[in-house]
């Protein structure tokens, strides 16, 4: 489940990709590119099985698209008529039945199979940084900008605010079953905890500021990742660490994550153009791939804010550029 804390990946781009660009191995070109917004996205996820994705634009809205066959399934719209509304976070669910959309100040629930809105509301307080959505939209999780997480159960309209931070949240995940989640912040830590108690099940420090977090959709695994040097992949089931991501830079900032249904790679996406499949392993980075980047933006740059597991022999990415792109995994 392919979600970001856009917000500041944004305000990063521009300085990661000037010293950062030049000094990566890159891949070979994609196989396949289709346009999916006119002049760049601003957001977009895809499924984790590869087969939809939906993107976020000033000039489409929030457009959904069948990626087997590049086709427009829907066109939404969530307040999109001034700079201050636009979408900047989108997530799908794990079996495809719902989406969820939200910007700074409200958020949408979707429905795929019909393309009808569920629910449209609007927080009070401060900003939403990031959100997720559980199987058939029974849960909804919103990260915001105060520190809280808000768990919300769509059947009954029972709220919990997790507590567990004191600084603002940069990024949540969840289970496919709405019951544990994952959130970190701008307080060094990463929380795995119940939704449905509030209970931390692991705390996850870091040195610095945690900027991605991530939940295997099978149960098996958790990452977190920090502004500066660690990225981390832990057994969910223990809270134990397995492995380190291995690079040779000062620092990665990642994102998108995705966990390969075998369990044996990961697949990263960073706002510096950059894609990378690692091994869980191992930790060490197997190959890497560069987005197509925007023509009138210099230096020329784009975030991967989704990369996915198409089948065992190609990936598939969505990008700021408003390009999705296909590209051949190795052998």
């Amino acid at each position: 489940m392919n979600k970001c804390n856009l917000f500041i990946y944004r305000l990063v781009l521009p300085l990661l990709a000037t010293f950062l660009l030049g000094c990566q191995p890159t891949g070979d070109a994609p196989i396949e590119r289709w346009q999916h917004a006119a002049e760049g996205a601003y957001a977009a996820t895809i499924s984790n099985d590869a087969t939809l994705s939906v993107v976020s634009s000033i000039h489409h809205g929030i457009s959904v698209w069948d990626l087997q066959k590049n086709a427009l399934k829907f066109t939404w719209s969530q307040e999109q008529n001034s700079a201050d509304n636009l979408v900047l976070a989108i997530d799908i669910s794990d079996n495809n039945s719902h989406a969820l959309t939200a910007n700074r100040e409200s958020f949408a629930l979707w429905n795929i199979e019909t393309g009808l809105s569920e629910g449209y509301w609007k927080v009070r307080e401060s900003n939403i940084r990031d959100i997720a959505v559980a199987n058939n939209g029974n849960y909804l999780l919103i990260g915001k900008s105060n520190g809280t997480v808000v768990h919300v159960t769509m059947r009954n309209g029972r709220r919990l605010e997790f507590l567990g931070h004191t600084e603002k949240i940069n990024s949540v995940d969840m289970l496919p079953n709405g019951r544990i989640a994952i959130s970190g912040g701008n307080d060094f830590i990463a929380n795995v905890w119940d939704t449905q108690t509030g209970q931390v099940i692991y705390k996850f420090n870091h040195p610095s500021r945690v900027t991605k977090v991530a939940l295997d959709p099978q149960g098996r695994y958790a990452f977190t990742a920090d502004s500066k040097k660690d990225a981390n992949i832990w057994n969910l089931k223990t809270g134990q660490l397995i492995q380190n991501l291995k690079y040779t830079n000062r620092q990665e900032v990642f994102s998108s994550v995705q966990f390969s249904p075998d369990g044996t790679q990961l697949l990263t996406g960073a706002p510096t153009r950059k894609i990378s499949l690692w091994s869980i392993g191992t930790g060490d980075r197997i190959q890497s791939w560069r987005v197509t980047p925007r023509k009138d933006i210099r230096p020329a740059g784009a975030v991967v804010y989704s990369a996915a597991f198409r089948d065992n022999n190609s990936i598939i990415t969505e990008s700021s550029s408003g390009y999705a792109e296909l590209w051949q995994l190795p052998n």
